[in-house]
């Protein structure tokens, strides 16, 4: 009876820390915009210089002219694809160009960084025109190595979902989102 206690406990705490994880994904309308509700089994570390990149936090455009500093968990026998899209664009009260593509790369080994990957689509930066836009990182688990995956033709109009699924990607595995506005002109 004891083992069943703590087997019972151990479930229940676990799926209570998978849903605080993915409950700011919901609230923020990640999750339904842009992917599928999924159980999170990877952690994604994101940084702009010092700045850590929590769900929802606020980023300006000019501390994120580079890539992030990205890290996974994970094992370095697993590959990870890792999508940056706005589903904002160009205007959150008229996205007509949901989603734009920032960045997509492939072959990312486990426990490492996207430096470690392929880059399909080298990334651009967010410079939201007008509102506030949600820039989303997703990583999916490859089922193996991918090897000729095309650069979109264009960066507007993407899906991730259709991504995901013509490259048999399933749910992802771990997102992180940040918000971004405009920045007002210097004098």
């Amino acid at each position: 009876m004891r083992s069943f206690s703590l087997t019972l406990f151990l479930c229940i705490a676990s799926v209570a820390f998978m849903a605080a994880s993915v409950d700011p994904l919901v609230v923020g309308r990640v999750i339904g915009d842009v992917v599928d509700m999924f159980i999170p089994s990877v952690n994604m570390s994101l940084y702009f210089g010092s700045k850590h990149v929590t769900n929802g936090c606020d980023i300006k455009p000019s501390i994120a002219i580079s890539p992030p500093k990205i890290t996974l968990t994970g094992n370095m026998d697993n590959l990870y694809t890792l999508v940056m899209t706005d589903p904002d664009a160009p205007s959150p009260s008229e996205p007509s160009m949901r989603e734009l593509i920032h960045w997509i790369v492939v072959n990312i080994p486990g426990g490492t960084n996207p430096t470690r990957g392929k880059e399909i689509l080298p990334y651009l930066g967010p410079k939201p025109p007008v509102g506030i836009h949600r820039f989303i990182f997703v990583l999916f688990q490859q089922k193996g190595p991918l090897a000729a995956v095309e650069q979109p033709t264009t960066r507007a109009g993407f899906n991730t979902r259709y991504f995901a699924s013509q490259l048999d990607l399933g749910l992802p595995v771990a997102t992180v989102y940040f918000n971004a506005q405009k920045e007002p002109k210097r004098r």
